[in-house]
């Protein structure tokens, strides 16, 4: 048996060996809420409690994974009987067994996003409303808003309030959309993400003994990150916890950062009114293991603003670290170029791999400027947030082909898969079944198997064959497991066939992209943990999975990750850029309508900010292209709220704004707003005032701050020898001491009279030879 007790804290100590009753870990950044959680559970089974009963809600399927195979290596395979997973997959698994009750079948579909939209543009089309009006975005939005707050489409078509505000919206007619969209999820026995979690409630509220079962099975429920649970989810874990009251949730206030998702930050706050001040145990895990002193102590002087937070202090005995950077650019390209040559100097400078680099930024349009910068000088990137695998074409053309042979009332796979490959199916004769089977009050499925009663001609006979094709994979389900199936119908189908006469690059690539798809089959298949190894399941599987769950294509893994900073929550990097710090980027100019949105941004940047384990990097810009025009920036005024004890100004550039963009500088200074007395951009007001507040703080002048002789201009360097005395921008005088050369890669190691020896590569640093 491992002691894992013994390696703890003592607040970590009494969170995992509390009893019963309800139980509130408040746990800040870096504090090993996932270590407590995962022994705290471990701990619980072996005082006797049955896994089954046991029920740990998390926000991904990889930390549920990784809590999992923690838990088997302390108490052995008996972890692999609790109900563990993502909010949605639970209560996917729990609508599955109960769907009969609400009126599905249980080989329900679940509708990724595109699937929704492209209903609701079907719907809106169908509706004879304006597109340009009815934008698919924002109609998708509001019922997804809706369905998160408990309200089904009867009630939001009753309510005064949302009515109103549609008509003010100039999209009166969401309501009604909304019915529809409903009323055809149904009967195509599909549901969206959002009706995993709305159509629960509905279970558990209109069946009080499928409640009661759910309720008395689970002995312990456990909630990971309580700060994000919206209504919807809080509700149901309410309920679950009713009869035992042996509810644990572990989450920091101060990372509640998905208020835009419907998380609703009350609901962590107010968890000792719900349960009993007298009732509820807090344990408060202030010990930060990720980051330097520095870091930490910046976090907390940037969140202890914010006035809606539970009291805590975080602290760590980690060492006191770098300062932190400071990168002023002229432009968001400079941005760009100068977050790279950090990053190319740090992996020289330190050795650090490209995986220990993360960029962070507030909207994912900023990735375009440190994309390019990063190919410049050769350092390979990963963006998480671009085009997920699983949203490929090719990938949703055969997952169409899998969805419809498990459920052939999914009328969105089949409209995908109709005509895939061509047969001749023209979006007429499509049109003309939907109608047919409209007409008949039947669904599109009895249409297509019995075609010979509803069409005839060529296309009657093309849709006969996809009639027949579907059937004959419907035999296989029950006799195969997903593999022989999938593959099976890659093959069938002539999707395989036709992707392998595509000979472009392009065709090649989405060829081995379906090749990888069968691979992630073959692999759910032969993966002992699962027990069900049919094709619904793998499907089910798949349509839950996140952005975070899913692996690099390439296998290569070290790359610099490029993220927004909503995506980075719950990672950790050992050098970590935040960019972007200008008012109306971050904070958001969406976010300063009250004093919660800006808490919410300010909780946003703390959340980037605790990301860092060693280096952390800010950097802002003066300008940059807003919709196709040249933007005045002006810095955050969450540069301002760090304490200036943790900042250095080593990267500030400090000579003036250059002389043509002073009248525009000017007219922004008399006109920009007030923000807390922050100095404008353009002048060096902002640059000065931060300066002498470090300064003051400090008991110095800002360190490392080496300004450049008048006359500085890179020299040619092919002539430099060992013994030669050199000047760099940022280090400042130094001696060469040796060269390294390597075909055309020529390296030189320098002896800087006050930053000592760096190891510079010389095509790529500008040095002046000064003798």
């Amino acid at each position: 048996m491992i002691d894992y007790i013994s390696g703890l804290n003592e607040p970590q100590r009494q969170a995992v060996m509390h009893g019963n009753g309800p139980l509130m870990i408040i746990a800040g950044a870096g504090s090993g809420k996932t270590r407590v959680l995962t022994y705290r559970i471990a701990y619980l089974i072996e005082q006797g409690v049955d896994p089954f009963r046991i029920l740990a809600l998390t926000f991904t399927n990889k930390a549920a994974g990784e809590m999992r195979h923690r838990i088997e290596r302390v108490v052995g395979t008996d972890a692999r009987n609790i109900w563990m997973g993502t909010f949605h997959s639970v209560f996917a698994k729990i609508l599955r067994i109960e769907a009969r009750a609400i009126g599905y079948t249980s080989n329900f579909s679940i509708y990724d996003t595109d699937d929704s939209k492209s209903l609701l543009r079907s719907i809106v089309k169908e509706m004879g409303l304006d597109d340009k009006t009815y934008r698919i975005n924002s109609v998708f939005s509001r019922i997804s808003g809706a369905k998160n707050r408990l309200i089904g489409p009867e009630d939001y078509l009753a309510n005064t309030v949302i009515l109103a505000d549609d008509l003010a919206a100039r999209m009166p007619e969401i309501g009604r959309i909304y019915k529809e969209y409903a009323r055809r999820c149904f009967s195509a026995n599909a549901m969206d993400f959002d009706d995993l979690l709305f159509n629960t409630n509905v279970l558990f509220r209109d069946h009080l003994d499928i409640l009661n079962k759910y309720q008395h099975k689970f002995q312990h429920v456990l909630v990971d990150e309580f700060q994000d649970t919206n209504i919807s989810q809080y509700l149901i874990t309410r309920k679950l916890a009713a009869v035992h009251q042996n509810i644990c949730v572990v989450g920091d206030d101060a990372q509640s950062i998905y208020a835009f998702r419907g998380a609703d930050i009350e609901n962590i706050l107010n968890f000792q009114r719900d349960y009993g001040k007298e009732n509820v145990k807090i344990v408060k895990l202030e010990q930060n293991y990720r980051s330097t002193n520095n870091i930490v102590q910046a976090a907390n002087s940037i969140i202890r603003r914010n006035k809606n937070q539970l009291e805590k202090n975080v602290f760590t005995d980690n060492e006191e670290g770098s300062l932190i950077d400071l990168i002023k650019a002229s432009s968001d390209n400079e941005e760009g170029r100068l977050i790279a040559t950090s990053i190319f100097e740090a992996k020289m400078q330190d050795n650090l791999a490209n995986n220990d680099v993360a960029i962070l930024y507030r909207t994912n349009a900023q990735s375009r400027a440190f994309e390019e910068a990063l190919r410049k000088v050769s350092i390979k990137y990963r963006i998480i947030g671009g085009l997920s695998f699983y949203q490929r074409k090719e990938i949703k053309d055969l997952i169409a082909y899998l969805r419809f042979t498990v459920n052939q009332q999914d009328e969105e796979a089949f409209k995908r898969i109709i005509n895939l490959p061509k047969r001749g199916i023209g979006d007429t004769t499509i049109a003309k079944l939907f109608v047919v089977a409209a007409e008949h009050s039947v669904g599109i499925w009895e249409v297509v198997a019995n075609i010979s009663k509803y069409v005839a001609g060529r296309a009657g006979l093309a849709i006969e064959g996809f009639a027949h094709l579907i059937k004959s994979f419907k035999l296989m389900l029950d006799k195969k497991d997903a593999y022989d199936v999938a593959a099976h119908i890659a093959k069938a189908s002539g999707i395989l066939k036709e992707l392998y006469e595509d000979k472009t690059v392009e065709g090649l690539a989405r060829y081995e992209n379906v090749q990888e798809l069968l691979n992630a089959i073959k692999e759910f298949v032969d993966n002992p943990e699962n027990d069900d190894k049919s094709l619904g399941s793998f499907l089910q599987t798949v349509s839950l999975l996140t952005t975070a769950d899913e692996k690099e294509d390439d296998g290569d893994n070290d790359k610099v990750t490029l993220m927004t900073i909503h995506a980075a929550k719950g990672l950790e990097f050992k050098n970590v850029y935040i960019v972007g710090m200008e008012e109306d980027l971050f904070p958001s100019q969406m976010m300063l309508e009250s004093r919660e949105d800006l808490e919410e941004e300010r909780r946003l940047f703390y959340v980037a900010i605790t990301r860092a384990e060693k280096r952390l990097t800010l950097s802002f810009a003066e300008s940059r292209y807003n919709y196709g025009r040249l933007k005045v920036c002006e810095p955050s005024r969450f540069l301002m709220e760090i304490d200036p004890r943790f900042l250095k100004m080593a990267r500030m550039r400090m000579e003036a704004a250059r002389p043509e963009r002073n009248s525009d500088i000017n007219n922004f200074e008399r006109n920009s707003r007030d923000r807390n007395d922050m100095p404008s951009a353009g002048s060096m007001s902002f640059v000065k005032t931060l300066a002498q507040r470090t300064a003051q703080k400090q008991g110095t002048q800002p360190t490392g701050n080496h300004v450049p002789s008048a006359d500085f201009a890179p020299s040619d360097t092919s002539g430099l020898t060992a013994g030669m005395r050199v000047e760099h921008m940022k280090f400042g005088f130094g001696k060469v001491k040796s060269l390294d050369i390597n075909g055309t890669e020529r390296k030189a190691v320098i002896q800087f009279e006050t930053v000592g020896e760096k190891t510079l590569l010389l095509s790529f640093a500008k040095l002046r030879i000064v003798e």
